[in-house]
């Protein structure tokens, strides 16, 4: 799995794949022999990196959280790869509107609204189950839905467009 961490405002890339029981990390594409073992349940971890070892701790939640190691505090943002396309879809949206596109591969379903129906900003349009999870697609501004390209239980491909707003 490949995810898209931030810290202090640097992006990098780590991706994450398991083979024959040993994770196997690249860092911005490069290799990197690493590993952690929880000190305790409150964010205490000892971190391996090569032949080297931290303490280190993290306070916030999956997605953001301060880490502090030997007393620097690093600011870290992480997504997975759907979260950056959901998150990237969104912000395309928000800012063209138009066709709301799939950003994975998945299945319709529900649809919550019909064409002609005026939408708030935010209000749920559809669900899209992929990856055996439920996700709710939204409106990214107020507007009337002009037309809707899918059914429910309908397969659609990333990309695939489901409604059009206006």
């Amino acid at each position: 799995m490949k995810y898209f961490v931030t810290v202090n405002g640097s992006e990098h890339q780590v991706e994450l794949v398991e083979v024959l029981g040993e994770l196997r990390v690249t860092y911005d594409g490069e290799p990197l022999e690493v590993r952690y073992e929880e000190v305790d349940r409150l964010g205490q971890v000892a971190l391996f990196v090569g032949q080297r070892a931290f303490a280190a701790s993290i306070e916030g939640g999956p997605t953001q959280a301060l880490v502090t190691v030997a007393g620097h505090v690093y600011q870290v943002a992480l997504e997975d790869e759907r979260e950056r396309a959901a998150h990237d879809a969104d912000r395309t949206r928000a800012r063209t509107g138009g066709d709301l596109k799939s950003v994975m591969p998945g299945v319709v379903a529900r649809l919550l609204v019909r064409e002609g129906a005026e939408v708030a900003r935010d209000q749920p349009l559809l669900i899209l189950e992929a990856m055996k999870m439920q996700n709710e697609i939204t409106a990214p501004a107020a507007g009337r839905v002009v037309a809707v390209h899918v059914r429910e239980g309908q397969a659609v491909a990333a990309g695939a467009r489901l409604l059009t707003l206006g």
